[in-house]
């Protein structure tokens, strides 16, 4: 999986989580369909932000629902998931974006693609999936020469940057490719005026993703000696933190132009958890998931990062080692651990521990689930982000965004 648009699902309230899903398995099995199983490892986070924007301008209908078979990465079990024009048109762009990070990465001669056999294999892939996206994007009335052809400049435009150079320079390809495919959604859906404010947003939106791309990969790149366009333009990353700020407010100001049927899982994505990408880029915020704090991975600990947060230090902190709470001095231990509790089945050995932990760990239930059995001890453990808030009012910053009609709850 790739893309910067990675929500933690606890933070999606249960109907926005099941609609999530519905679109990153349907890309899914949009792209086993239609161009075999191997495809399926383009699937990617941001491809199927085209899916959802098809969706919220139609609304759910029975066409654009089918229920899917048992999979591993949902705990074999079935699921509703999305099909129909939104979810081929998300696999195109999926395969050119891919085909494009294959070709950025031989050009870098990152890792075994340093070795000219695998470059050249690598190339040969890259090709398919151009092709394949085409087939895609014809199937569905969108020409992905735009997105190529994105490809195919941005090599040129690189060449050239150098000191002083403005950075949307070297944005512009990136941006234009994903106007379109956020445009052409408004065809699919049959909303031609959503078509101008959703160009709007891609165009904004591709703008985000490249400057995330060069802010994560800066240090890495310095270190390879590869190209990174902020080192290169020698573009500050105060500047590029602004740039990126201005571009979040323009894709909200875009979406509150457009027409949605129902706009929830959008603005979430798009309003909320591309901030949260933001600041994860720039590090300026630390979420429950992703990275333990003090005392025993507790986040929200005293001096942790969520010091301040819902969940402080002090007695009223149900993680924290304050009096009476569960983890405290005299606040004992939950019920389920105390006494008359029933007693714990027959510990795992070793290689089924193991086992179980890869599946818990693959299927999130280790961080999601409301509650799982220990791979090895087999008591029962509450899922680490069950009750986790990453940011204000249960993942919502509407306190400080200029959003409109906010689902989330609490706001």
């Amino acid at each position: 999986m790739f893309g910067i648009v990675r929500p933690c699902t606890h933070r999606l309230t249960d109907g926005l989580k099941t609609q999530w899903m519905a679109h990153l398995c349907g890309l899914c099995l949009a792209l086993r369909a239609d161009h075999g199983q191997f495809a399926r490892i383009v699937t990617n986070y941001d491809g199927l932000i085209v899916s959802v924007l098809t969706e919220a301008q139609t609304g759910v209908t029975g066409a654009g629902r089918r229920t899917a078979g048992p999979c591993p990465l949902r705990a074999m079990r079935t699921a509703p998931v999305a099909r129909g024009e939104g979810a081929r048109l998300a696999a195109a762009v999926s395969l050119v974006l891919a085909s494009a990070k294959v070709r950025d990465h031989v050009a870098d001669r990152d890792g075994l693609l340093a070795r000219r056999p695998v470059a050249a294999a690598a190339r040969r892939v890259a090709r398919s999936w151009d092709r394949a996206g085409a087939r895609a994007g014809h199937a569905v009335g969108f020409d992905t020469a735009v997105l190529v052809d994105a490809v195919d400049r941005q090599t040129g435009i690189e060449a050239l940057a150098g000191p002083g150079t403005p950075l949307l320079v070297v944005t512009e390809p990136t941006e234009t490719a994903t106007a379109a495919a956020f445009a052409h959604t408004a065809l699919l859906a049959g909303r031609p005026g959503n078509a101008e404010p959703l160009a709007e947003a891609g165009r904004l939106f591709g703008r985000l993703a490249h400057l995330l791309d060069a802010v994560e990969d800066q240090a890495a790149d310095a270190e390879a000696g590869a190209w990174n366009p902020l080192t290169a333009t020698g573009t500050s990353r105060e500047e590029a933190r602004r740039l990126a700020d201005d571009a979040l407010h323009g894709i909200r100001l875009a979406l509150r132009d457009a027409e949605f049927t129902d706009g929830k899982l959008v603005h979430q994505l798009l309003a909320h958890e591309l901030r949260a990408s933001v600041d994860r880029a720039f590090g300026t915020t630390t979420c429950s998931h992703g990275t333990p704090g003090p005392a025993q991975g507790n986040p929200y600990a005293n001096g942790g990062p969520g010091a301040h947060g819902p969940y402080g230090g002090g007695s009223g902190n149900p993680y924290g080692g304050g009096a009476g709470g569960p983890g405290g001095p005299g606040g004992g231990l939950p019920p389920q651990f105390g006494e008359g509790a029933p007693k714990a089945p027959k510990p795992r050995g070793f290689l089924a521990g193991c086992a179980m932990f890869t599946w818990l760990f693959c299927t999130c239930r280790i961080c999601c689930a409301e509650k799982y059995e220990g791979p090895w001890s087999r008591k029962k453990r509450e899922g680490c982000c069950h009750k986790g808030d990453c940011c204000n009012c249960n993942g919502c910053d509407c306190g400080g965004c200029d959003c409109c009609c906010c689902p989330c709850d609490g706001c």
